[in-house]
């Protein structure tokens, strides 16, 4: 190989990299905006999907927790009631 030839190689290198990155640099400004507002809209939608999805499993927990609550007062008072005769029954009072 002559030093012709090596020169000529080394500019078509250069002139390669330079010409592949101006071309990688237009394609992402063209292909970016349109790809980060699609991507934007998707996220917003399954934000939102989400934010209904948890709303409604917070009402189901909720109706369920409030469910569970008054079936454990409901046993309670019956259970008191249930002492509240026991101990009139062993006290000799009248349990009526």
């Amino acid at each position: 190989m002559n030093a012709n030839t090596q020169e000529r190689c080394d500019h078509r290198f250069a002139i390669g990299l330079v010409t592949g990155t101006f071309v990688g640099i237009g394609l992402a400004m063209w292909f970016s905006p349109r790809v980060a507002a699609e991507l934007r809209k998707w996220a917003s939608e399954q934000y939102q999907q989400a934010s209904a999805q948890v709303g409604e499993t917070v009402d189901e927990i909720t109706k369920k927790g409030e469910g569970v609550r008054n079936d454990a007062a409901e046993t309670v008072a019956r259970g008191a009631r249930h002492v509240e005769r026991f101990a009139m029954a062993h006290s000799g009072a009248d349990p009526s």
